[in-house]
């Protein structure tokens, strides 16, 4: 591009705009006109004390969602924790299942903390739906999807999260998807409920969401160890 301003600068208008023809097939075949992916740690942190702990691996997911505002959270064992919201709009996906769809987004959110989920890996939810979908999407039925789910083309994925999500956990009979009573005192869903319903919040709220999501994350982390080391 500055080639060619520099030509036209010099009345060399056939150059330049060989240049430009040159610069558009560049742009086309890197495919630089796309909007950028997001970037996979939005929304995440990582509690390392917890890294090296020696018991299998547990994690729980959760959503929340109040008028258009929602929110996804999960926390694992391993200290990795994460949170985002989400608001609907024109092109929302989403349809009647809201809830559901969420819940599962929340699932989807925590396995991309991983570059491959640990074998063995314990997902806890509290909602039923969601764990007989993923049982479901286990079995190989990954063509079914919740009610008026759309998977229209994205702007941000190749594919719809829920899609991608299906393929995965189809890949993965050894990840053990179970369900835990909510508000039971369970600190791991406790804190996955409480980082979701902080992400829904911070959507229509002003206020400094990294430091409370990971104090949060690390007191709900030391209550699970305590409890485990039991």
């Amino acid at each position: 591009m500055i080639l060619a301003v520099t030509a036209a600068r010099y009345d060399e208008f056939t150059s330049a705009a060989d240049l430009l023809d040159t610069a558009e097939r560049l742009a086309a075949a890197h495919d630089t006109h796309r909007k950028p992916a997001r970037s996979s740690q939005r929304g995440r942190g990582w509690i390392t004390q917890w890294t090296r702990t020696a018991a299998p691996l547990v994690a729980a997911t959760d959503a929340s969602w109040k008028g258009r505002a929602g929110g996804i959270g999960y926390l694992a064992s391993d200290g990795r924790y994460g949170l985002l919201g989400r608001g609907t709009g024109r092109l929302d996906p989403t349809g009647v299942s809201r809830v559901l769809i969420n819940e599962l987004r929340a699932v989807d959110f925590l396995l991309g903390a991983y570059e491959q989920p640990p074998v063995g890996m314990t997902v806890l939810l509290d909602s039923m739906a969601g764990v007989r979908w993923l049982h479901r999407w286990q079995a190989g039925k990954t063509d079914a999807m919740p009610a008026g789910y759309s998977l229209r083309q994205r702007r941000w994925s190749d594919q719809p999260t829920l899609v991608r999500l299906a393929g995965q956990v189809a890949a993965r009979p050894d990840l053990v998807f179970a369900h835990v009573k909510g508000h039971s005192g369970h600190p791991l869903n406790e804190a996955a409920d409480a980082l979701s319903h902080m992400a829904r919040r911070r959507q229509v709220e002003t206020f400094d969401l990294r430091p409370r999501a990971r104090a949060l994350a690390e007191a709900f982390l030391r209550d699970w160890h305590a409890t485990a080391a039991v």
